[in-house]
């Protein structure tokens, strides 16, 4: 799995899971269950995981749908 976005943006993530569902690329949000950590004031980041095999067309995606800015940079870039 691949690292697509990080976000403590719940509306954003929810429709980064619709797009990606639609578009049959399966997803999980990791670190959604550190709100309990946390005291689940939404401090923590949660990211949007996909298959690397999927990740470019996952990317175009999003930047399709106007969300290229919450994109995180390719492997290897800062």
């Amino acid at each position: 799995m691949e690292e697509l976005i990080r976000t403590n943006d719940l509306v954003l993530i929810s429709f980064v899971e619709a797009l990606l569902r639609e578009a049959g690329i399966k997803s999980w949000v990791a670190d959604q269950n550190m709100s309990i950590i946390e005291g689940s004031l939404g401090v923590l980041q949660r990211r949007v995981m996909v298959p690397a095999d999927r990740l470019e067309r996952a990317r175009r995606l999003l930047t399709e749908a106007g969300v290229a800015d919450e994109l995180r940079p390719p492997a290897g870039q800062s």
